[in-house]
């Protein structure tokens, strides 16, 4: 960009291309990314999936781009006239040198204002408690009167009716007419739920309403509405909007659903199921009187064959005596019997067991003499080795070689002389004889 300017500062003439550049880089140099509001008008969407527009206002107007990638991202489609808000970088385009805008998101104006009025209230209640879990209370199980916070002309209301009338038509049902959207809505819901709650008419009571912009369902986030929903005595389920729709009563209220379809369905059980446990239950009943009166009628028939006369009774009782006293006797006579061959087994045993000390004293005199005849072969055999041992030893001693006239010469220092290169002249010698010694001096030496 440098060189840019510095071109275009200079006497050299530059091409419109240049020009064109250099417009660019000092807008989007010099103008950051920022919100921008206006109306939209010349709206269209090409096939490629690019939007091209203008954002204008009272005095002036800007053309803007929203490429695939991020006009991809909305959930609304932008129409001419609209009032919005765009997240925009300023740019030139350098072809055409247009000024332009290359918008990165867009929202319908006043969404901003709305959404953060929303996150801080949440904060705000969040930080209160409001939100807590410990503070949910369970719906009942079989209410027998629903109440309904709702407009008597909203779709809504109608969607609940027929939910409970297809689930539970015995259930009683109390509308809270109200206005759901509009000035003073909130205020007038709030008070709704409060008169529910004074009244304590029903179980459980339903805030409700259909679908619609974050402006249509903006009584619902009022703090006015939070407040009297977690003042309320009655448990709430709160069936605001569609699923995607998410208010701070969605946070407050003991149950939340997704719409008021199933917030009715959440409030009321299925009569059809219920009907369908009874006869399950009923059927149960009917089986547990029958295998009762099945068990009392064996016992009966228990009962009356143990009654018996009492004659008879001690008859029977003198006979299982009688019988005890024979299997006594019997169950002795066998244990004695038991008791006797045991005996005499062990008896057996124990003589076929008992030691034979005879053979045993002449097996031991018989090893005795062989251990004394083996002691002293072995004693003969060593005396032989050692004889001739003895004899090869007095054959190698050098005493009997010096007996038959030879000497050991050996140096002073003790050395064995065994060749004449090893002696000097006149040097002195040691004899070791077969008796005594003697030293000696050499006088000359030769081969």
């Amino acid at each position: 960009m440098s060189d840019l300017i510095a071109r275009a500062t200079s006497p050299v003439v530059i091409s419109v291309s240049e020009l064109n550049r250099l417009a660019r880089l000092a807008v989007e140099r010099g103008i950051a990314l920022m919100w921008v509001a206006g109306e939209i008008s010349n709206f269209k969407r090409y096939d490629s999936g690019h939007c091209y527009f203008t954002v204008k206002d009272d005095s002036a107007q800007v053309d803007a781009v929203m490429f695939r990638q991020k006009a991809q991202h909305l959930d609304w489609v932008p129409e001419n006239g609209m009032q919005v808000e765009v997240r925009a970088t300023a740019t030139v385009y350098e072809a055409r040198g247009k000024f332009q805008i290359n918008v990165d998101a867009m929202r319908r104006a006043g969404l901003g204002a709305l959404y953060a009025a929303f996150e801080k209230l949440k904060a705000q209640l969040q930080h209160e408690g409001l939100f807590d879990a410990a503070l949910k209370r369970e719906l009942p199980a079989y209410p027998r009167t629903i109440g309904v916070v709702t407009s008597p002309q909203a779709a809504a209301l109608r969607d609940v009716l027929i939910t409970l009338r297809r689930r539970m038509p015995s259930i009683a049902v109390i509308i809270y007419p109200t206005p759901v959207q509009g000035v003073g809505a909130h205020e007038k819901i709030a008070q709704a739920i409060a008169l529910a709650g004074m009244r304590c008419e029903c179980d459980v009571l339903i805030v409700c309403r259909g679908g619609g912009s974050i402006e249509d369902l903006w009584s619902y986030n009022e703090e006015c509405v939070a407040r009297a929903i977690r003042a309320c005595p009655i448990p709430v389920v709160s069936g605001v909007g569609h699923e995607t729709d998410v208010t701070i009563a969605d946070f407050v209220a003991d149950a939340r659903a997704a719409t008021p379809t199933a917030a009715a369905e959440m409030a009321s059980p299925d009569g059809v199921e219920l009907a369908r446990q009874c006869a399950s239950l009923a059927q149960s009943l009917v089986r547990i009187v029958q295998r009762g009166i099945e068990a009392r009628m064996q016992q009966v028939d228990y009962l009356a064959r143990r009654l018996v006369h009492p004659d008879a009774r001690l008859a029977q009782q003198v006979l299982h005596v009688q019988q005890l006293q024979r299997r006594l006797l019997q169950s002795w006579g066998r244990q004695s019997a038991d008791a006797a061959w045991r005996i005499r087994e062990l008896s057996q045993q124990l003589r076929l067991g008992a030691p034979d000390i005879e053979s045993q004293l002449q097996r031991q005199q018989s090893l005795a003499q062989r251990l004394t005849r083996a002691l002293h072969e072995q004693l003969r055999i060593v005396q032989d080795r050692t004889n001739r041992l003895q004899s090869d030893l007095l054959h190698l001693n050098p005493q009997r070689v010096l007996e038959r006239g030879y000497s050991i010469t050996t140096q002073l220092d003790g050395t064995i002389v065994r060749d004449a290169e090893q002696l000097a002249d006149v040097e002195s010698l040691r004899l070791t004889l077969a008796q005594g010694w003697a030293q000696v001096k050499v006088e000359s030496t030769g081969q």
